[in-house]
């Protein structure tokens, strides 16, 4: 199951009777508790990951595509078997395993630099407006500066792509995603240029955790709350 992040709960619902007593291998980003997230799917039942991949889909047509390397959360008590299944289903499609000890912080990182990434598309229009501004990878660093203090106070450690995010002089942060991770012409790139998803659903969660918390986020928040879909994207959802 692999599904923008504010369909999860609908999806989880549809699956606990449609798949019965079926594994359920969950591809998708999620910023709360991995139990509740998936509720009222079994635990036991589910293996998480995340695939190595990007894109979108235009006029029906799906543009993108997979590295040959994906995530897998270590299996938990209970899941040995199903997270096993998992691993021979992918290996015999050649697909390569980075396994994640911490499978629930892994994702939180993975979601707040989405919405750090997700502002300056707000601010820019679009995904491909993101890939061709000079400022942009600079401006996600200071975003996800911000969003640290949010992440370490719902108990988070700060992964390795965090910290290069915002240990990274902004300037020397900017040239190395434009001219080396998301090179013209490379896979990562085209994966970003191809995803015409609506941006902002990672920003009003990590805004809204940030304000239960009484941490200041300004650059998140203005970035939201100047955006036209911002009033849509809260409705959607309320």
């Amino acid at each position: 199951m692999s599904v923008n992040t504010e369909q999860l709960p609908e999806a989880a619902q549809l699956l606990s009777t449609a798949a019965g007593n079926t594994p359920v291998l969950i591809f998708n980003n999620v910023w709360q508790d991995l139990k509740s997230s998936i509720s009222p799917l079994s635990m036991n039942n589910v293996v998480f990951g995340f695939p190595g991949g990007g894109g979108g889909i235009t006029d029906n047509r799906l543009r993108g595509g997979f590295l040959k390397m994906l995530f897998l959360e270590k299996p938990r008590v209970g899941t040995e078997q199903i997270n096993n299944k998992v691993k021979e289903l992918f290996e015999s499609a050649h697909f390569k395993i980075s396994w994640i000890k911490d499978m629930q912080n892994w994702l939180w990182n993975h979601f707040a630099m989405n919405a750090a990434i997700e502002t300056e598309v707000l601010k820019l229009g679009s995904f491909p407006a993101l890939m061709n501004h000079s400022d942009s990878f600079a401006n996600v660093g200071k975003n996800m500066r911000g969003i640290i203090p949010v992440l370490k106070a719902r108990g988070a450690k700060i992964d390795t792509i965090s910290l290069l995010l915002t240990k990274i002089p902004p300037a020397l942060l900017g040239t190395l995603f434009n001219k080396v991770i998301f090179a013209k012409g490379s896979l990562p790139r085209l994966f970003i240029e191809y995803n015409n998803t609506k941006a902002g659903f990672a920003v009003l969660e990590v805004v809204r955790e940030a304000k239960k918390l009484g941490i200041p986020l300004p650059r998140l928040t203005v970035a939201f709350e100047n955006n036209e879909q911002h009033k849509a994207i809260e409705n959607s959802i309320s």
